[in-house]
């Protein structure tokens, strides 16, 4: 999915060490979404960020669809590393070992 065509007010892009193609859906009202934005940050990768509901039309539809590939119960925030590993909800263990950082 192509996210460059989404506003700066509706995603973000985090620039850091590239560790595949990373992409959090998240609620800009979301504690669990702001809290994996931030670990992500911390530990430096890059990656993108879609503010769900920030979007309208045929965005937010786009977008839902493509969250819902991954994730059916449309729960955020929702992680997606390189297509395959998905991550639902904040999981500070698993984040750090899907980017192979392992250990605390």
């Amino acid at each position: 999915m192509d996210l460059f065509h989404l506003k700066k007010e509706k995603r973000s892009h985090i620039e850091g060490t590239y560790k595949g193609d990373i992409i959090v859906y998240g609620l800009s009202t979301c504690v669990w979404c702001k809290k994996t934005k931030k670990l992500l940050s911390e530990l430096g990768v890059e990656f993108d960020f879609v503010y769900v509901d920030r979007l309208k039309g045929a965005e937010e539809k786009e977008v839902l669809e493509e969250v819902k590939k991954y994730n059916p119960l449309l729960s955020f925030p929702t992680t997606v590393i390189e297509g395959k590993t998905v991550i639902v909800g904040f999981k500070e263990k698993q984040l750090r070992e899907s980017l192979g950082f392992l250990g605390f």
